[in-house]
Formats: structure tokens, C-alpha cells, sequence
């Protein structure tokens, strides 16, 4: 009957709630053939009424810490609902057996052992514990007898914390007298006689005669003995604590033994589950997080982003990460305030919805910056902090070059920032620091491998890079690719020929065509061009070099697009460096590194979580260039986030630069590997930059903005949304809904905001909202979330611009004309040979990533507005093959920016008292 019962309860939780089940966890250490049985027994019912039951199984050499690590991480599980130690714990270590039964978390403890639980029972709170199953079990059979608990004598034979103590103050608090006793008792047989309900759990074998009790009792007998019995196969029999044949004479009710507790027991396991189930659907909705934001203390005027961020407490971080979802063991922390995620949480998440996807762009911007970064936060701490959706914002990490150059910080502004700000800014945890490793040993290996072919002959080269190890020579699996490659089937390094030895140790580089680089997380100009290999040791070799900004190192768009440590280590593998004389690709793979760049990275891949000032989560993650890179944040983390938000939430993403560059990128590169559909996209508009592209005068970081930008001109307003207009249909060309955020300032006046709102309605933006985020936070940002609320449920139809298939000039021309809205393209000669240098080597088919100027549509960046008619100069095509694109190069451009006359870290200092960073950031 309660089985039959729970089975309806558990169809209806499915039935209101698609996808929820009941969970229940076993966890067993060691191998007892009872424990075995009891458990098959317990998970045969468990499927039987439809609960999702899990058997975890520790062996026997499990610790403490072990058991302990496990039971933490059933605790956190949130498709767990109840869970059970198995016992005895069969380890042939030490384990204190108390402290792991108080480890389970007491809203999961389901078996009632816990002190915690035990103790709210003691106290009378039936209604806020778990009952040990079996006094439980005991307890509904004596319900089904009909007989009126209250007023009765109650006698308790045991005095166990399993059973006797439980069953005591179970019928205790269902108003029954109660007795205890045990095996001590003198007058054992006389308190029996006394018992209108008599509950015997001492295990010794029919220990309790027939004639001791008292006639009409209902007997429960929790007793499992076994006795000789020369008439069984085994030479044994079953019986209980009670004498039963001449007890059933005198009870008017009794259990058998066996067939009588043992079943109710499992059963009442079952419906602990379900019960606990049932309160974790009262206290959480499934798939919706619950999470503590943090009030936001608005001031006028608003301070200092660092002001800002250092008023802020923010929450634990791995108090975020339970929030939103995080196993402890998915989880690895790095101080207070920052933690990397493991990627096996997209393994564990499989199944899950993904939610939906935002991105972020803008319209060309002036070079001081349209506030993508401070929208982007601002729209999650909207949709989370104040319309309570599950949001994800997934941001680039900045590289520390900008930082301390003109740019200052990228974690947004005003009341939109990811806190700690300075942790944002900086360090992080060493991701940008593992990519300038990996990035210069690639590097170290091109100069050193070219050294060592021309100093040394074959058979040397040979020996060096196939050393005997105690008389055996071995190939790595890198040299076994790399023999695959040349069409050398052996894997014996004995069998190989001195021509196929020549072919195997000379890459032959050819010093004119390196590509590859060394690079540094700072802004240095006289790094851009230097000589390398002057010391005597170097024997004359030595060329021409540079050093380029980390965040432009290809590792850094391999991080950026791979989904997953596999994958990475293709791509690492795929790189190409340089040319050898043959005109043959020469990969990281041929210099023998991918297998050190992927240690060098395994802890890089893994997503960054942060949080924003008002307690949304955030994964910081990548940081690729937005010109020779696609300038977006990683696969990984928008997939991981995608998962964590479920169905019903959000992911917003941001894209570099302007929406001709860096949405572009999103769409043909980002989503092209990644496999993702986004849903809707933000552009983000401001007064200032409109009225640039209208004719208004040049804007220069650090200089002051000249009256026309800080006085009323709906003439200049007007004519600059030639450029929102355009980027509004490069949006809308890829079948995406596109929500226009009006980012305003302070020097703003209303009916310049009315008229850029009613500009975008009609260029066919879904909705164009003005947004005060900066100033108000999430709050300023109300209109913008529902907008995009909205529109995520509105048809979309997402297509890429091109089919990779297509010629190389062809695609390149196609961004040009349908993006950028150029007449035609203008191969010059270098990049016209490289077009035929790619196709040969078999790169032709990879997507276009366009190294252009982000401050104008066009090539120039003087050309403000949405210009037509240019033709678009390509000078040189290079190839990003691990990372997957080709980059085709647009005017002139460094890769190693230049530190300014005032850089910005002239006003950053640290408190030698407090340790806190102070400064512009």
C-alpha cells in the first residue's frame, strides 16, 4: 500500500514538474554480502516507484577523508534528495562511524541518524526531521492495526540509536507511555505483561516468550537472528526476537520475522525520499536558482569605479558557485573571491536545456568607448537582481597592457562592474601568465630547433631527439605523428633509413617565413621590432624578431574556441609557425611541443567565476584581440553557463569593437565552432558617438569633449544614425533580433535619447530603450532586460554570411560589401600570394577573421558615418590555423601597443597599511 501510494505521489511530482525525479544516493564502502542484499533490495524498490536511486561504492580501502569527500559532495548535489551510509562501513581503515553519519546534511538525511535529527525527533519536532526507517515502519504498521495510539502503555525492548531510543520517543510523542527496556532489565517478563503495544528490538533470539505478554498486544518484532535448524539447506533458520508460534496465541496483532519490519523499513526509506523530495520542491522551484543579491547604496555624484568596487562586500565565491548550481568538487578556489570551474560540469549537465543566448555589441565606436562592457553588466544584474531570472554574464579578461596604458580597467563602470575590480584587472588567476609561457616556449623551440640542424648532423640530431634510455630507444607519440605525417610507417626507431632519419630531424625552417612570435602582457613599443641570437654562444646565427602583446598570441584564440581539453590540444597541435624551404607548414606538432603547451595551459581552460556588485555570477574568460583575433570570450564558458542558467535563463555575451568587427566575428567564427544559436543581440548606441558619425569634431582620449558633444544638436544626433542604422541591419542580416540599449550620459538631453530610440525603431530594431545603468545599476537597466526578455521569444532565424566552401576572396569580399558596405576588395600582391599559399597548403576553406580599424566601417578611420562605395585594401593575409581562421590585414596595425606620454599607471598605488589598490583604473 505505501509503495503503491508513493508511485502516484512520485507521477504527479513528474507530471507538475517535467523532468524532476526523486533522488536517492547510497553510498556503501566495501563489499558485505549483506550490505549487498540490503541494498539491491533498497534500490529494486526505489525503481519500483519511480525514484532515481544512485549506489555509490567505495572499496574497502577507503579513508576517512574519502567517505567524508563523497558524502560533501552528495550534500551539494541538488538532484539528490536523500541519501543513506550503508552500514557497517566494510574499510579496512579507521572510520569513526558517528562523525560520518553527522556528515550527511540533515534535510537529506533520510535514514534519521544524524545527531541533529535525532535530536529535533527527541524534542518533539516530527514535522522538521527524518525517523530512523525502521521505528518509522514500526510505527505505521501499529497505525494500520486501527488501534488508538494515545493513552496506551508502549514497552521498548532495545535501546539502540537505530531503533530502541527512536521507537521511545516516537511513541512517546504520539502520546503513548512509554517503558524502556533492555537486556539488563530484572523484570523483564512483568513490563512485557504490562505492554499494550509491545516494540522488541534487543537481537537476541526469541528472547520475549509467548506467555510474557499481555493478551490482545499488537507485537512488533524488529529482531533478524538466525538459529540451527538441521532441517534447512543452509543449517539454519530466521527468527526473531519473539517467540512467535506461542505469541501470536496471546498478540492480536504480530509481525513475522522474516516478511514483517524488514519490508516496511525499505518502504519507509522510500517515503522519507519522496517526503524530501516533496520540501525541496516547496523551498526551490526546479531549474531556478536561489540566490542572495547584494543591495546597491547609489550615490550622487557616482564616485570612482574603484570607489565603487572597493565599497562592495562581495558574497563568498564558492558561495556563488553553490548558488548557482556548483558541485564543491566542480570548483577550485583561489582566495575569496574568484574560483575556477571544472569542465566536468558540462559532462554532469549534458541533459540540460540550454538557456538563452544574448550578445552584446555596439555601433562603431569613439575611441573612448561606448559602454559595451557596463551594459553587458548592467543587463545581467537587471535580469537577475531585479526581474530574478537565472543570468550568466561571460566576459573577456582584459590584458594588463591596456590596463596600465591610456585605457585603464575592462570590468565595466559606475554601478556595472565585476568585483574586485583590481582582481579583474590584474592577475586574475595567471591565465594571460600561462599563455605567455606557453606562448614563448613555441618560440624558444623554433630558434633552438633551427640552431640545432645547423650545428649538428642527422644521425646527431637523431640521437638527441631519440635518446637510448637504458639501452632502449623509444618514439614518443608526438614523433609517431610526426613519422605519420612524412608517410613513415614504422614504429621501431632502429628501422627507420638514413633518408627517412633526414626527413624525420630536419624541419628545415625557413627563417623569412616564422610567424610566430614572443609576447608580453605589457605595453612596450621598443619591443615591436629587435634582434635576437647576438651572444657568442649563438655561433652568428641570429635574425630579425618581435615581440608582440600576449592577448594577440593565437593560444590565446585557440583557449578562446576550443570546447574542451582535446580539442585544445588539436588546435595546439594544428598552429603553424613558419614555412620550411619547401613551402611546407611547419606545425607545433613538428616541433614536438603540444603535449608541454597543453600542461602549460590545463588549468588555463578552466572558466574564471566572478560576480558582479550585485551578486549575478560571472565567468571571466579569454581575452583575444578584436582585430587579428575574433575578439570574443570562450566557448567554454558560454556553455558552461548555458547549462547552469537552465531553459528559461540567460547567457549574455560580449563582442569586441563595433558590430562590423567583433559580432561579425561572433557569428561566422565563434558560433560556427561552437555550435551555439544566439537568440537576440544588444546594440549599444550613445548620443556622444552618433553625433561623431553626424560630423562632430575628432574625440581624443584625455582630451575634453568639445561643446558639440556636451550641448543639445539633434541635427548632428540625426545624421550620425547612419551608422546605427547599418549596424542595425548587419545584425538583422544574420537573422538575429536586435535590441538597441541607448547607453546614456550625463550631457544627454531627452529629446536627443527620444530621437536615436525612434531612429533605431525604424531601422528595424525590435526595441531601442534608454538605459541609466552607469548610475543605477541593475535598476537603470530595467527597461533593456524586459526588452530583451521580449524579443528572446520572438522567431529568429539564424544564418551565417558565408559557406567557408567558398574561395578565399570570395569571403572576404563578401564581409566587405554586405558588413562594411564596400564597392569591392584590393588584394595587394603579398596578400594575393598568400591567398594561393593557403589553398595550396589546404587552409582555403577556413573562416575570414578581418584585422580592420574598429573606428570606422571603412579601412580609414577618418571615415565616420556609414560610407559606401570605398574599395577595401587587403595588403596581407595571415593564417591562425590551430585557432581556425585566416586574417586577412586592413591598413596598418601593431601588434605590441605602445605605453602613452601619461599612462594610467602614474595614479595607481597600493596602501601599505590596509593593501588596498588606489587610482584611476
Amino acid at each position: 500500500q505505501v509503495r503503491d501510494r508513493l508511485k502516484q505521489q512520485v507521477i504527479e511530482m513528474t507530471e507538475k514538474f517535467p523532468g524532476f525525479r526523486p533522488g536517492l544516493a547510497i553510498l556503501q564502502v566495501g563489499n558485505r554480502d549483506d550490505s549487498n542484499l540490503y541494498i539491491n533490495m533498497k534500490l529494486k524498490a526505489a525503481a519500483e516507484i519511480g525514484i532515481s536511486a544512485n549506489h555509490i561504492k567505495l572499496p574497502n580501502t577507503a579513508t576517512e577523508a574519502d567517505v567524508l569527500k563523497c558524502i560533501a559532495s552528495l550534500n551539494s548535489d541538488p538532484a539528490v534528495h536523500g541519501f543513506i551510509v550503508q552500514l557497517p562501513l566494510d574499510s579496512n581503515k579507521p572510520i569513526n562511524t558517528e562523525k560520518i553519519t553527522n556528515a550527511v546534511a540533515p534535510e537529506k538525511d533520510v535514514d534519521g541518524l544524524s545527531s541533529i535529527n535525532a535530536g529535533k525527533l527527541s524534542r518533539g519536532d516530527l514535522g522538521d526531521c527524518f525517523i530512523p526507517c525502521t521505528p518509522k515502519g514500526c510505527m505505521e504498521l501499529i497505525r494500520q492495526t486501527g488501534v488508538q495510539v494515545a493513552g496506551k502503555r508502549a514497552v521498548v525492548i532495545g535501546r539502540s540509536k537505530i531503533v530502541g531510543a527512536p521507537m521511545h520517543d516516537l511513541l512517546l510523542w504520539n502520546n503513548a507511555t512509554v517503558t524502556t527496556c533492555h537486556s539488563k532489565t530484572s523484570t523483564l517478563a512483568e513490563e512485557v505483561g504490562k505492554a499494550d503495544i509491545l516494540v522488541v528490538a534487543a537481537g537476541r533470539a526469541e528472547m520475549v516468550k509467548g506467555e510474557w505478554i499481555k493478551p490482545g498486544a499488537i507485537v512488533i518484532d524488529c529482531g533478524i537472528n538466525h538459529v540451527p535448524d538441521s532441517t534447512k539447506a543452509s543449517g539454519k533458520r530466521v527468527v526473531g526476537d519473539v517467540a512467535y508460534s506461542s505469541a501470536k496465541e496471546k498478540a492480536s496483532f504480530i509481525t513475522p520475522v522474516p516478511g514483517g519490519v524488514g519490508p516496511m523499513t525499505v518502504a519507509m526509506l522510500m517515503q522519507s525520499t519522496v517526503e524530501s523530495a516533496q520540501r525541496f520542491l516547496e523551498k526551490f522551484q526546479p531549474g531556478k536558482w536561489t540566490i542572495q543579491y547584494n543591495q546597491l547604496t547609489l550615490k550622487m555624484p557616482v564616485p570612482s569605479d574603484i570607489e565603487i568596487s572597493q565599497s562592495c562586500m562581495p558574497k563568498p565565491i564558492d558561495q556563488v558557485a553553490k548558488e548557482v548550481g556548483l558541485f564543491p568538487d566542480e570548483v577550485e578556489l583561489y582566495g575569496q573571491t574568484k574560483a575556477k570551474v571544472q569542465l566536468s560540469v558540462l559532462k554532469r549537465l549534458q541533459n540540460q536545456p540550454d538557456g538563452k543566448y544574448v550578445v552584446v555589441t555596439g555601433i562603431t565606436p569613439t575611441p573612448l568607448g561606448e559602454g559595451k562592457s557596463t551594459t553587458t553588466v548592467g543587463l545581467v544584474q537587471a535580469l537577475g537582481a531585479h526581474l530574478h531570472q537565472n543570468v550568466f554574464a561571460c566576459v573577456r579578461q582584459p590584458s594588463q597592457g591596456p590596463t596600465f596604458g591610456i585605457k585603464g580597467g575592462a570590468a565595466g563602470g559606475g554601478y556595472c562592474q565585476v568585483v574586485p575590480m583590481e582582481e579583474f584587472n590584474l592577475h586574475l588567476t595567471g591565465d594571460i601568465h600561462a599563455i605567455t609561457a606557453a606562448n614563448n616556449l613555441v618560440a624558444a623551440a623554433i630558434d633552438a630547433r633551427m640552431f640545432h640542424e645547423l650545428t649538428q648532423s642527422d644521425q646527431a640530431l637523431y640521437n638527441r631527439l631519440v635518446p637510448s634510455v637504458n639501452g632502449v630507444r623509444k618514439f614518443s607519440d608526438i614523433q609517431i605523428r610526426r613519422l605519420q605525417k612524412l608517410g613513415i610507417n614504422k614504429t621501431d626507431p632502429m628501422a627507420l633509413t638514413k633518408e627517412e632519419i633526414n626527413a624525420f630531424v630536419r624541419l628545415d625552417i625557413d627563417p623569412g617565413t616564422i610567424t610566430w612570435q614572443r609576447v608580453l602582457d605589457t605595453n612596450d613599443r621598443f619591443l615591436r621590432k629587435i634582434t635576437i641570437g647576438q651572444s657568442v654562444t649563438e655561433k652568428g646565427f641570429s635574425r630579425t624578431a618581435q615581440f608582440d602583446i600576449t592577448v594577440s598570441s593565437e593560444i590565446m584564440a585557440v583557449l578562446a574556441l576550443a570546447d574542451g581539453l582535446e580539442d585544445m590540444k588539436k588546435r595546439f597541435g594544428r598552429m603553424v609557425v613558419a614555412c620550411s624551404k619547401k613551402g611546407q607548414p611547419v606545425t607545433a606538432d613538428d616541433l614536438g611541443v603540444t603535449g608541454a603547451l597543453a600542461v602549460l595551459m590545463k588549468d588555463a581552460i578552466k572558466p574564471n567565476l566572478m560576480q558582479t556588485l550585485e551578486g549575478t555570477p560571472v565567468f571571466v574568460h579569454a581575452g583575444p584581440f578584436a582585430n587579428i583575433a575574433h575578439g570574443n570570450s570562450s566557448v567554454l564558458a558560454d556553455k558552461i553557463a548555458l547549462k547552469l542558467v537552465g531553459k528559461d535563463g540567460f547567457v549574455v555575451t560580449e563582442a569586441g569593437f563595433g558590430a562590423d568587427i567583433g559580432m561579425e566575428k561572433f557569428f561566422n567564427i565563434k558560433c560556427r565552432y561552437s555550435g551555439l544559436r544566439p537568440h537576440v543581440v544588444v546594440l549599444v548606441a550613445t548620443v556622444r558617438a552618433l553625433k561623431m558619425h553626424g560630423g562632430g569634431p575628432a574625440v581624443t582620449a584625455g582630451v575634453p569633449l568639445p561643446k558639440e558633444y556636451t550641448e543639445e544638436n539633434l541635427q548632428l544626433v540625426a545624421k550620425g544614425c547612419s551608422n546605427l542604422n547599418k549596424q542595425i541591419q548587419n545584425a538583422r542580416m544574420f537573422g538575429v533580433p536586435v535590441v538597441v540599449a541607448v547607453n546614456a550620459f550625463k550631457t544627454d538631453t531627452k529629446a536627443e535619447l527620444a530621437l536615436v530610440v525612434q531612429h533605431a525603431k525604424e531601422a528595424g530594431a525590435f526595441d531601442a530603450v534608454e538605459c541609466t545603468h552607469w548610475a543605477e545599476g541593475g535598476k537603470g537597466a530595467l527597461a533593456l532586460a524586459q526588452a530583451v526578455q521580449r524579443a528572446s521569444q520572438a522567431p529568429s532565424n539564424f544564418r551565417f554570411l558565408y559557406n567557408v566552401e567558398l574561395p578565399v576572396v570570395d569571403k572576404i569580399r563578401l564581409i566587405a560589401q554586405q558588413v562594411y558596405g564596400a564597392k569591392d576588395i584590393e588584394l595587394l600582391p603579398e596578400a594575393q600570394e598568400k591567398v594561393a599559399v593557403y589553398t595550396k597548403q589546404g587552409f582555403g576553406n577556413l573562416p575570414i577573421c578581418m584585422a580592420k580599424t574598429h573606428l570606422s566601417l571603412s579601412h580609414d578611420p577618418e571615415q565616420k558615418g556609414a560610407p559606401t562605395g570605398f574599395v577595401l585594401p587587403i595588403r596581407d593575409i595571415r593564417a591562425s590555423v590551430g585557432a581556425g581562421f585566416l586574417y586577412p590585414l586592413v591598413g596598418t596595425m601593431s601588434t605590441m601597443p605602445g605605453l602613452p606620454t601619461r599612462p594610467c599607471f602614474y595614479d595607481i598605488d597600493l596602501d601599505p597599511v590596509s593593501g588596498e589598490v588606489n587610482g584611476l583604473f
